[in-house]
């Protein structure tokens, strides 16, 4: 009867290893992060913004995989620090717009050694990180789908 359960087991869950990885890189980001007074997710956005400047609030949910309730404080605290301005869209005000300020780009200089110092954090070579990369957005574009 208890073979019934094997898919119960903690060691049968892909979730687990795939959260305990996400906390356990983010743990490691957080000393970089501190002395550049921003999070995991700030960071995140951040780079998105730097790669694209400007883009509404919905582009950069769909790219971060962040819905509007997790992106809107987020938004707000970028914006009381001067990284970035919020306005609404001229053409259509049910948009909103972010836009990286000169502030925000000076932090690119400051950040640009993260990727970096990150690596050394994990032991990957790094053709394993490709793969991981790989199948990690196969994942992703899979339960985008809802397929899963």
């Amino acid at each position: 009867m208890e073979k019934n359960y094997d898919a119960l087991k903690l060691e049968n869950q892909l979730c687990f290893p795939l959260y305990a990885c996400a906390k356990e890189i983010i743990r490691r980001y957080k000393p970089f992060l501190d002395s550049l007074d921003l999070t995991y997710t700030q960071y995140i956005a951040m780079i998105v913004l730097w790669e694209d400047r400007s883009l509404n609030v919905k582009e950069l949910g769909k790219r971060l995989f962040l819905d509007s309730g997790t992106l809107t404080p987020l938004l707000k605290k970028l914006e009381a620090k001067g990284y970035i301005t919020r306005s609404r869209s001229a053409a259509d005000e049910r948009n909103l717009n972010v836009e990286i300020t000169e502030k925000g780009m000076l932090l690119r200089d400051e950040a640009v050694r993260i990727p970096e110092k990150m690596s050394a954090c994990v032991d990957l070579t790094a053709e394993e990180a490709g793969f991981l990369y790989r199948i990690l957005y196969q994942i992703l574009g899979t339960t985008e789908d809802g397929a899963m």
